[in-house]
């Protein structure tokens, strides 16, 4: 996996790579989108309570397939209230720990339940 950031292109506004290059064969992981709802089927209340659920969401999936965070190559983040990337911008870098992959935000009118408050999709790749 080698990380993208041309120097003719504005560089990442924060902890994200604007573009993974993918090369030769090995496992790839896509991850359905993730919400801020607990194991037992509770909503977590508030946005970032969500968000840190939905990346604990995320992260489970990603080891139990055999994963760890560093073979992250992209992640969609949705979430229904505007002017909160620096809220998610706080939990995803202390959900990476440093990992820098490719990363796009988007604020929504809505997600699947009026409740839910963010989303977060992603895809992984290792090695053979």
């Amino acid at each position: 996996m080698k990380l993208i950031n041309p120097a003719d292109v504005p560089q990442p506004a924060s902890q994200y790579s604007q573009a993974v290059l993918l090369s030769g064969s090995g496992e790839r992981l896509v991850i359905s989108g993730q919400i801020g709802i607990r194991a037992d089927g509770t909503i977590v209340d508030g946005l970032e309570g969500q968000m840190e659920q939905a990346w604990r969401n995320v992260l489970a999936i990603v080891r139990d397939a055999g994963f760890e965070r560093q073979h992250l190559t992209r992640l969609v983040i949705y979430v229904t209230q505007p002017g909160s990337v620096g809220v998610y911008r706080s939990v995803r870098d202390r959900m990476l720990k440093g990992h820098r992959c490719a990363n796009t935000y988007l604020e929504i009118s809505g997600l699947a339940l009026p409740e839910l408050l963010c989303e977060i999709e992603g895809e992984a790749e290792k090695p053979a």
